[in-house]
C-alpha cells in the first residue's frame, strides 16, 4: 500500500504518533508508550509502543479457544530520523505468537514528488499455524481485515491532517 500525503513530513508523523485512541477507530482502544530513546549521535528517536484493540474475530471462528480473548496486543517500534525526514515502523502482534505470525512494515518519507509532502508505504505478512482447518478461514479473514484497516487508517489521517492544519498543500 502507497499513499501520499500533500503535508510535510513533521506534520505527518506528529498526526500519526496522536492517531489513536480515536472515535474514528473504535478496535484500538489504546496505545502506550513503553520505551524512548533518541540517540544524540545519530539524532534517531526510537520508540516502542504497545497497542490494544478489541478482538474483531467473528463469533463463529472463536469456537477455537485460543481465540476466546477480548483484547489483541500489538508492538509497534519505531525510528524516527527528523534529519533525514523518515520514520521506519515495524508492527507485530504479541497474542497468538504461537498460532499466527501477523506483522507489517511501514515507512513515512518526504516524497520525490514533491519535498513538502510525505509518502507513506506499508506491506504485511500473516501466517495462521495449528488451527488445523481453519488455517485458510482465519488467514483470509486477518488479511481482508488488514487491508481494510489500512485504508481505515489513512482516512483517519487525511482527516486527522485536514482539521489540524487545513487544505493539502498542492
Amino acid at each position: 500500500m502507497r499513499q501520499v500525503y500533500k503535508y510535510p513530513f513533521e506534520q505527518v508523523v506528529a498526526i500519526y504518533l496522536r492517531k489513536y485512541p480515536s472515535p474514528m477507530e473504535k478496535n484500538v482502544t489504546a496505545v502506550k508508550t513503553v520505551e524512548e530513546k533518541n540517540d544524540l549521535s545519530t539524532g534517531i528517536v526510537y520508540r516502542r509502543r504497545i497497542a490494544t484493540c478489541q478482538n474483531v474475530i467473528p463469533e463463529i471462528l472463536r469456537k477455537v479457544s485460543v481465540l476466546q480473548v477480548s483484547e489483541i496486543y500489538l508492538e509497534e517500534e519505531s525510528w524516527l530520523n527528523v534529519q533525514e525526514r523518515t520514520m521506519l515502523l515495524k508492527t507485530h502482534c504479541l497474542t497468538w505468537t504461537k498460532f499466527a505470525s501477523l506483522s507489517e512494515e511501514s515507512v513515512f518519507r518526504k516524497s520525490l514528488e514533491n519535498p513538502n509532502w510525505t509518502e507513506f508505504i506499508q506491506k504485511g505478512r500473516i501466517s495462521i499455524t495449528g488451527a488445523g482447518l481453519l488455517n485458510c478461514v482465519l488467514e483470509a479473514f486477518a488479511q481482508a481485515f488488514f487491508n481494510q484497516s489500512v485504508k481505515k487508517g489513512i482516512k483517519i489521517m487525511e482527516t486527522l491532517l485536514q482539521e489540524r492544519y487545513g487544505c493539502p498543500l498542492s
